[in-house]
């Protein structure tokens, strides 16, 4: 059994449910009431990943940064909130096109500083599929050109959350440690 600790970074614009895909996550919570993140949060998590074609286990330490998404402020962004991270997942809601607009913008970011790193897409608020602005071809099209994998996920009913920070952690693993 392996113990690793490795810092995960949760991007995207303002308001797409970074800081409620980590409660999720962590917590099994979610709740309403939306914060703004200034700056960033670390939140850790252990989680034990199998690896059943090295018949291997490992323990994960995440520290999980929340990177603020506000442009406001995105002036305070600084490297380091990059710096050393092994995996990013890249949030966007799926109810405001813009928010997937924007994904380049964050992966100019990440890649400037982390370089190429284990890379999931979330494609936040699948619940709201009446609501969608963002086609599935699109997101798969966006997502195989920039050899990144996506997942619908959903922060309120809890959907394909686990599975990400699994998928994530699997892939950093192959990339890093095995």
């Amino acid at each position: 059994m392996n113990e690793i600790k490795c810092k995960l970074c949760m991007c995207g614009e303002g308001a797409v449910g970074k800081t409620s895909l980590i409660a999720r996550f962590v917590h099994d919570k979610f709740g309403d009431k939306y914060l703004k993140t200034i700056g960033t949060n670390v939140t850790k998590k252990e989680l034990t990943i199998d690896i059943p074609d090295r018949e291997l286990h490992i323990n994960y330490t995440f520290q999980i940064w929340d990177i603020m998404g506000q442009k406001e402020y995105r002036h305070f962004l600084k490297d380091s909130f990059f710096f050393g991270a092994k995996g990013v997942f890249m949030v966007f809601d799926l109810t405001r096109k813009e928010t997937f607009e924007a994904l380049g913008d964050w992966k100019s970011v990440v890649k400037g500083v982390a370089g190429d790193i284990p890379t999931i897409v979330l494609a936040n608020k699948s619940d709201l599929e009446d609501q969608w602005q963002v086609d599935l071809k699109e997101l798969a099209d966006y997502c195989s050109s920039n050899n990144y994998k996506f997942r619908l996920t959903s922060a309120k009913t809890g959907e394909h959350v686990p599975d990400a920070f699994d998928e994530l952690g699997k892939d950093m693993a192959h990339k890093y440690y095995i």
